[in-house]
């Protein structure tokens, strides 16, 4: 199996996305359970769209939104990444970080571990101060990383992007610093 990644942690692999990614991503992104706490799933056309943007994101800063493989078996379990975050959450130049798995790769300690290792390369690769994470506030399953992984809840916001009355909108945001441990 060819190896391709720019890093690495015990069985996950990061890289740049393929061409093979794009059926898997879009099922993954169709999947009405994995797309629970966002408005809506996705059409193949604008899941594609995601990765064309996602590799823009690469192309302009150098770093993005990863796919995984786990590496005993090249499976593609989604992606975990950074990203600039480009919409008003009350800090400038903000970088995100945030994971979306299929689901037969949930409750294995994926989003966790592969969490930890972009913290790791965002910290240590990139030199980034801070990182900041944020989901729905009723998606307690990625709260639950965002703990896990040492991150620190910084406050609550109404999302832009999420249509008015949706409980979707109310955000938490969490917060990792360099300096912390």
């Amino acid at each position: 199996m060819e190896n391709d990644y720019v890093f690495e942690s015990e069985h996950l692999g990061f890289r740049r996305w393929q061409a093979s990614d794009y059926a898997p991503f879009a099922a993954l992104n169709a999947n009405p359970d994995v797309m629970e706490f966002f408005p809506n799933t996705l059409s193949r056309g604008e899941s594609d769209a995601l990765i064309g943007r996602i590799e823009a994101h690469f192309e302009e800063k150098g770093y993005g939104l990863w796919a995984v493989e786990r590496k005993e078996d090249g499976a593609f379990i989604g992606f975990i990444g950074l990203l600039d975050v480009n919409f008003d959450i009350g800090i400038e130049d903000a970088t995100e970080i945030g994971w979306r798995l299929e689901k037969k790769f949930w409750k294995k300690g994926y989003a966790t571990e592969g969490a930890n290792a972009c913290l790791a390369y965002a910290f240590e690769e990139l030199g980034k101060r801070e990182i900041y994470s944020f989901t729905s506030t009723v998606n307690t399953p990625s709260e639950t990383v965002m703990k896990r992984i040492g991150m620190e809840k910084a406050g609550e916001f109404e999302h832009p992007r999420v249509p008015q009355g949706s409980p979707l909108r109310k955000h938490v945001l969490y917060k990792k610093e360099l300096t912390q441990e």
